[in-house]
């Protein structure tokens, strides 16, 4: 297949396109390379696409429909997984306008550019953070969202709001994923394992807030990637289950995709520790504005329409972190 890959100089993109360009799909990835976290990182992931000769990059910011409109044109991609976004809770309190310009005007982009060339499926990043101050665990789709805490999480509810419009109104096929905190090797330098690393080797305090009592669901990143994949291949209507719309005749689903196994953060600062050879000096801190105390995936819809069995222990995907990081900052 010609796959289009959004933010494919981001975390999950880079990884995403990677399985593609390995598996012998073509890849399409654009990226504005924005400044929100250092972009020599993410020049520095392009480079690991760039090796590989089914890949073509263009940088585009989707925010602008003429440009997206006009990758879209040039490369036609039968397949599409966005994953381009302005991401983060904090930031939105900042800066809510750049969470309407990108994830908001940027999606209709897309979804207009999948309406004229007939995308066969168009998969796109939502986020736990929908579920806002929802006690009921696991997390689970058919929950009631309509509660944001952030603004970050008001923008991607819209976006599976959106893609149902389009795939009535349109026949797009469109699934939406709702990420569990994913981790892992080239990870963002705004999660909490990249600044718990930083920080405990630079010797300075990390913030921990909620007293450490928070609970994530961490998700490794290739189990989200092969999630992903198995997504893609199975647009809504063909051999795969119809998700939250089972009832309903419009190509739309939506799942979450996490790990399903909550690990409580001093469990996960514990663990960066033990492979640092380094103890932490933390400040605890009360639960942040627009946080959530707690995240669990219901991912069992997920595991019976794909066979979804994301199977990285959180021990695991923590040493392959660590292992990286030094490996690229301290070689």
């Amino acid at each position: 297949m010609k796959v289009l890959v959004t933010g494919a100089a981001g975390f999950i993109g880079t990884h995403t396109a990677l399985r593609l360009l390995e598996r012998g799909d073509s890849v399409l990835g654009i990226d504005n390379l924005n400044d929100y976290y250092d972009p020599a990182l993410k020049r520095a992931r392009l480079r690991l696409l760039q090796a590989h000769a089914g890949f073509d990059f263009e940088q585009v910011d989707i925010v602008d429909a003429n440009a997206t409109l006009g990758a879209y044109r040039r490369h036609r991609p039968e397949r599409v997984v966005h994953l381009a976004a302005q991401a983060g809770v904090g930031h939105s309190i900042d800066n809510p306008r750049a969470y309407v310009d990108a994830n908001v005007v940027g999606f209709l982009n897309m979804l207009e550019a999948a309406r004229e060339l007939g995308t066969e499926h168009l998969v796109y990043a939502s986020t736990s953070a929908v579920y806002g101050g929802n006690t009921r665990m696991p997390f689970a789709t058919e929950h009631n969202v309509d509660r944001p805490l952030s603004m970050y999480a008001a923008s991607k509810k819209s976006n599976e709001l959106m893609a149902h419009a389009y795939s009535h109104l349109f026949g797009i096929p469109t699934t939406g994923l709702r990420f569990f905190t994913v981790y892992g090797p080239w990870g963002r330098p705004d999660m909490a394992l990249f600044i718990f690393t930083r920080r405990i080797l630079a010797g300075e305090p990390i913030d921990v807030f909620n007293y450490g009592r928070a609970r994530r669901d961490f998700t490794y990143i290739d189990d989200i990637v092969d999630g992903v994949l198995r997504v893609l291949d199975l647009p809504p209507g063909s051999a795969s289950g119809e998700g939250l719309d089972a009832s309903s005749t419009v190509p739309y689903r939506l799942y979450n995709i996490g790990a399903g196994k909550p690990v409580e953060l001093m469990r996960f600062i514990e663990l960066i520790e033990q492979n640092l050879q380094r103890r932490a000096v933390k400040n605890l801190l009360p639960l942040r504005p627009g946080d959530v105390p707690e995240t669990h995936a219901d991912i069992a819809p997920l595991a019976r329409d794909f066979d979804y069995c994301p199977s990285t222990p959180v021990e695991t995907g923590v040493a392959r972190f660590i292992a990286w990081y030094l490996a690229h900052y301290q070689p």
